[in-house]
């Protein structure tokens, strides 16, 4: 369990970080994904999740 609070603490840490150094990009990225299709948006979370779970497996082993 505190892996997993440490792997959220982590996330947050990292999309902060790009927030406040980037946040013009930031914006123009949330814009994009408004106009990106939900099918396309569905097969990169898939892929992102497969990819973490891969690492996190590799890792652990």
């Amino acid at each position: 369990m505190w892996d997993f609070i440490v792997a959220i603490g982590l996330v947050l840490a990292l999309e902060g970080l790009l927030f406040a150094a980037f946040p013009g990009a930031a914006k123009q990225a949330m814009a994009n994904v408004l106009e990106t299709p939900d099918q396309i948006l569905r097969g990169v979370g898939i892929a992102c999740a497969v990819v973490g779970i891969v690492i996190i497996w590799l890792v652990r082993s």
